[in-house]
């Protein structure tokens, strides 16, 4: 296993990170989930990636289950808040009380007292950008979490979210997650020359499209039996896959 510093951050991932999205707590049995990340673990894979959204909250217990045991400084954890994870009209979106809040669940269900990476899954057009990061950057004073990344957001809402570090003296965003392969290049625009300016690494997900640049998936057949496209489960899971890759 290759490794790398997430962006200009001192923080150290392993090259390939391990993310349970429609695995754990959907498709994947929990003793088929530990095994998976044991496999990870032998395989030199250090970074784990989850979010609060995946299989209703499941993922994250799954993932904090199959963690137990191993030495918390051995590996990075990292996980995602934004989208909705129950009925409140408060449990959603990036508002101070939602991101406090979902961080303590996360880190109760994670079996963790602090979080390599939290992250905005996706920009909240609802909530002033300033009273985000202030609820970001005073997890981070409080030793909650470490660094903050963002999560499909556009070079302008990144460019916007340093401005606003640098001009209030919070922690800047150290990382985003997109989705790219071969088949889908959009950060190359604009967020990828903003990033490399910036310091900010990527963790993209979905690099072989959800299987589809495997070669498994014929044009004009039906998907193979046991694939991901024939999983009624996954059909109704709408986040990033679980194979992520670092730049």
């Amino acid at each position: 296993m290759e490794f790398r510093h997430l962006g200009k951050s001192g923080l150290i991932v392993s090259e390939i990170a391990y993310g349970n999205w429609i695995t754990h707590g959907s498709q994947v049995e929990a003793d088929a989930a530990k095994a998976c990340v044991r496999a990870a673990l032998d395989a030199g894979i250090t970074t784990f990636d989850t979010a609060d959204v995946y299989a209703g909250t499941r993922a994250e217990s799954v993932l904090g289950d199959a963690l137990a045991g191993t030495r918390r400084e051995s590996y990075e954890l990292c996980t995602k808040v934004f989208w909705p994870t129950g009925e409140g009209h408060n449990d959603r979106g990036l508002s101070r009380k939602h991101i406090i809040e979902s961080c303590h669940a996360s880190l109760r269900r994670l079996q963790t007292d602090h979080l390599d990476l939290y992250q905005a899954h996706r920009f909240d057009v609802e909530t002033p950008l300033e009273e985000t990061l202030r609820a970001f950057d005073d997890l981070v004073r409080q030793g909650k979490v470490h660094y903050i990344g963002v999560s499909e957001w556009t070079a302008d809402q990144i460019a916007a979210a340093l401005r606003i570090a640098d001009e209030m003296g919070l922690d800047r965003i150290v990382s985003n997650q997109p989705q790219y392969n071969m088949l889908w290049r959009v950060i190359e625009a604009e967020v990828v020359p903003l990033s490399e300016r910036e310091g900010i690494g990527q963790i993209v997900f979905s690099p072989l499209a959800q299987g589809v640049l495997t070669g498994k998936y014929k044009p004009g057949a039906e998907p193979p039996p046991g694939s991901r496209a024939t999983d009624t489960k996954a059909a109704r899971d709408s986040s990033p896959a679980s194979c992520k890759t670092m730049s």
